[in-house]
């Protein structure tokens, strides 16, 4: 590589830790840094769960400090994602007047019944885990600021953005309309403050400068622009290498979460369905309940190993399962009584095992057959990420029942996608 090769950045603000990834102008990962954070205070409440900003930012400086000062002196562009619903209020100089809300922040349910009378049903703001019933609970409590912002929003401030920028995927769950590029005058209603909404712009947008000192703290060569980022779990979906029209990424971790790039958006809150717009195309996704929580339940990770090799993939196990660890379902079945079926469980552990991964491929295959019902496309390919990506037996399992390919991603880190959208390189 020359020298004066141009390094992009990306920074993923997780629950658990702080990642940043540096690649090159072809899209190749040159280094990786991680650093971990303290999880979210449960304090002063139950279901009431806090994070500081203040180790945000210190988990960010640690993990750009130990990327290579050389690439750091070569980069030019950087972007961040945070996670989606995250949510506090700033003064104009940016420093923190609220507590700061995380997503899976309970304490907001009546908010969030009070907009199901003000707010369209397909709106993402029903849900007490987005942005807008907290923006609401700290209004109400007194809790005021110029701006708004997300969680990512605050760290690119941070890095030298002007304070009160957002992009179009952290801001739909704080009400914005993404069709129509704008807020809805609906939101006047709620009693928030509409004048600390943030600006929105595309993902991928430039919307600031890494500050003089920064810049001057890790010798960059040249300006670092700072871009426009998106939320943590579609960075992780972009690392991936989606890049068609019915592309699809399935993550099978604790829980299965679906999405697929389509060229229209779709929205069906009755299944917890919303699409996320990047360029002109969109993420439409959905998530069951299904997935690895329940596959621990009953088996160690070497047992899983050990009996997945016992398996004959091409052939059906004989059982009728809808894995769930517990009752409730919202996609693709939406019914919050549906009773997981896990019975008759034969002697034979390896077959167990098969019915529950045929299973959990059935409903694979029903949340993508939900998806192109809705207005999705046909799915083209399958690229799978999390723990279960690497199960061989349960991703043959899965091509036979679903019918298309499907295999490993080669990167699934959120900051790796990142890092794509800093170097332009979503081109969708």
């Amino acid at each position: 590589m020359a020298p004066s090769a141009s390094i992009s950045i990306g920074i993923d603000l997780g629950t658990s830790g702080v990642r940043a990834s540096a690649i090159d102008a072809q899209g190749r990962e040159l280094a990786a840094t991680h650093t971990p954070l303290l999880p979210p205070s449960s304090e002063p409440a139950p279901g009431w769960f806090e994070q500081q900003p203040h180790d945000w930012w210190q988990a960010t400086l640690t993990v750009l400090d130990a990327l290579p000062p050389e690439l750091m002196q070569r980069s030019q562009r950087i972007s961040v994602d945070g996670t989606s619903g995250t949510l506090l209020l700033v003064d104009e100089q940016g420093t923190p007047s609220s507590p700061t809300l995380m997503y899976n922040d309970r304490r907001t349910e009546d908010e969030a019944s009070t907009l199901d009378t003000m707010a369209p049903p397909d709106a993402a703001v029903h849900s007490p885990n987005a942005a807008l019933p907290k923006l609401m609970w700290l209004n109400g409590h007194g809790y005021r600021g110029r701006h708004a912002l997300h969680q990512a929003d605050w760290i690119v401030h941070r890095l030298g953005a002007t304070a009160g920028i957002s992009d179009e995927n952290n801001c739909l769950k704080l009400g914005y309309d993404p069709v129509q590029r704008s807020w809805p005058d609906w939101m006047g209603a709620t009693g928030i403050d509409t004048a600390t909404l943030p600006k929105v712009v595309p993902v991928g947008h430039p919307i600031g400068e890494l500050s003089p000192a920064l810049r001057q703290r890790w010798q960059c060569a040249a300006p670092v622009t700072l871009i426009a980022g998106t939320t943590d779990s579609n960075a992780a979906t972009l690392a991936t290498g989606i890049d068609h029209v019915g592309d699809a990424a399935t993550a099978l971790g604790s829980t299965l979460v679906l999405k697929v790039l389509s060229e229209r958006p779709v929205f069906s809150p009755q299944y917890g369905i919303y699409s996320h717009r990047i360029g002109d195309r969109w993420l439409v996704g959905g998530a069951s309940n299904t997935g690895g929580n329940l596959l621990r339940r009953y088996f160690s990770d070497r047992q899983l190993v050990s009996l997945s090799a016992q398996i004959d993939p091409s052939l059906e196990s004989g059982l009728d399962y809808y894995p769930l660890a517990c009752a409730g379902e919202r996609f693709p079945i939406n019914d919050p009584a549906l009773a997981p079926r896990l019975s008759p469980r034969p002697d034979d552990d390896a077959r167990f095992l098969h019915g529950l991964l045929e299973g959990m491929a059935h409903i694979e295959q029903l949340g993508y057959q939900r998806l192109q019902a809705l207005g999705a496309p046909y799915l083209r390919r399958i690229l799978t990420t999390g723990g279960g990506a690497a199960n061989e037996t349960w991703t043959q399992i899965r091509e036979r029942v679903i019918g298309v390919p499907a295999r490993k991603a080669v990167h699934s880190e959120a900051a790796y996608g990142a890092a794509l959208v800093a170097a332009g390189r979503i081109t969708w």
